[in-house]
């Protein structure tokens, strides 16, 4: 009977043929960082996938997808592409290279002006008179989905979006452009767990010798999205303490309008 291979086999495995022992508890930043990293390796292996691309801003959420895409995959497979426009800052563009250099990542730089201003010119010749305001700055996340996805097409790459929990609960991204892609590793991590995440990575380089993969000025700045002059994400939305807790209680805990308010939100 099956039953009685079962206990022959289990009564063989006890009589010291297989040694076995209990893995001691991670503490709760490694055993999140465990979990991102072995999503992505199965997400990207199992779907026939032998390389990833990303936008590399020079931003926190880029840098933590760029970290744990190298810790599942390993550097060779993960390219980097920087897409500045008119609005990013000098020192992003040097933040993500530098990210790129640490880690040993394929990097490569691709300005996306001649193509915002190809867009430009097509739409100042028509009857809305040009992009502004919003338009305009999604505009840029457009045509940053768009190489991306081309790079897919033309190499095989899978495109990794580096949205996280907070942006997508409140729509703060932009239709095909940094929403479009195969896979989002941090699609359920909350802003402030990225910046944790980021700092833990980091600690545990230091423990092991190494340098930290991540440059601590992508993440000590202030969040941005560099598509107007002088943007910052705290224009548009809560500080992200403030917002990820009521995003915990009304996503994660299903509490109401009222429930929040008691609790102080």
């Amino acid at each position: 009977m099956v039953v009685e291979r079962f206990a022959v086999a289990a009564s063989t495995l006890t009589q010291g043929a297989v040694q076995t022992s209990l893995a001691g508890p991670m503490d709760e930043d490694a055993e999140v960082w465990a979990a991102l990293v072995l999503g992505t390796r199965d997400y990207v292996r199992k779907n026939g996938f032998s390389s990833v691309v990303l936008g590399l801003s020079g931003g926190i959420d880029s840098a933590l997808v760029a970290t744990i895409a190298n810790d599942a995959l390993g550097a060779d497979a993960v390219h980097v592409i920087g897409m500045p426009s008119r609005h990013s800052s000098d020192h992003s563009v040097a933040d993500a290279e530098e990210l790129a250099r640490r880690q040993g990542l394929h990097w490569s730089l691709l300005p996306i002006e001649p193509m915002v201003e190809a867009y430009d010119k097509s739409f100042g010749e028509s009857e809305t008179g040009g992009l502004h305001g919003l338009a305009a700055e999604n505009l840029q996340a457009r045509v940053r989905g768009t190489a991306l996805m081309a790079l897919s097409n033309e190499v095989g790459h899978l495109v990794l979006t580096t949205g996280n929990k907070s942006e997508l609960a409140t729509g703060f991204s932009t239709l095909y452009g940094d929403s479009a892609g195969g896979f989002a590793p941090i699609k359920d991590v909350p802003k402030t767990l990225v910046w944790q995440l980021a700092r833990w990575r980091n600690s545990l380089a230091v423990h092991r010798g190494e340098p930290e993969p991540i440059p601590t000025t992508i993440i000590d700045k202030p969040p941005s999205a560099e598509l107007a002059p002088e943007q910052l994400d705290s224009d548009r939305l809560p500080d992200y303490e403030v917002l990820d807790a009521i995003l915990i209680g009304y996503v994660e805990q299903d509490l109401g309008r009222d429930e929040l308010i008691t609790l102080g939100h």
